[in-house]
């Protein structure tokens, strides 16, 4: 299985959980990691070589921090340039059908927060809803999210051990069994 890992984080170089696991990412040879900040700081993307990055895996990966209940602007953009008409959806837009999404996402807040009664009122898995009816949208099946809540008060530990949990999982055959 080929896991393409679409990474938005606009100051990843003072993250500390995003960059922990972008470290473990690189250990793994499977895994083609894409930095959107990186690659566009311009933000001008290139969409034909975005759409072939997705054509050419089976798993894709969107990992980001959780901003403003949603994903950093990067990532909003690319998804409005390259999940065209014709292509992701449409009568045409098939090139992503039947291809996996995981959404890889970091918050601030303990997780208590995301849920009934919390401070944010709903879970990530509603919150996340927007992202899994997208993905409904262009044919991917959507796996469960892999969330690590907590990265204003983690300890490096912790840090550590979700990264080596975060790659076993995007490289899992068996997710949904």
């Amino acid at each position: 299985m080929k896991v393409l890992v679409i990474l938005a984080h606009p100051n990843i170089e003072k993250s500390v959980v995003n960059k922990t696991w972008l470290e473990e990412l690189r250990q793994a040879s499977n895994i083609t990691i894409h930095e959107l900040y990186k690659q566009y700081p311009d933000e001008n993307i290139d969409i034909e070589r975005e759409q072939r990055l997705c054509e050419e895996h089976d798993r894709i990966v969107w990992q980001f921090p959780f901003y403003w209940y949603s994903s950093p602007p990067l990532l909003k953009k690319w998804q409005d340039e390259v999940l065209t008409h014709g292509w992701a959806y449409g009568s045409n837009g098939n090139k992503l059908h039947n291809k996996e999404l995981i959404l890889a996402v970091t918050t601030g807040s303990a997780k208590e927060r995301y849920q009934a009664g919390g401070r944010n009122n709903f879970s990530m898995s509603e919150l996340l809803k927007p992202f899994q009816a997208t993905s409904n949208l262009i044919g991917t099946k959507f796996l469960p999210a892999f969330i690590f809540n907590g990265s204003y008060t983690a300890i490096d530990e912790e840090i550590k051990e979700s990264a080596k949990e975060y790659v076993n999982y995007i490289l899992a055959s068996d997710i949904f069994e």
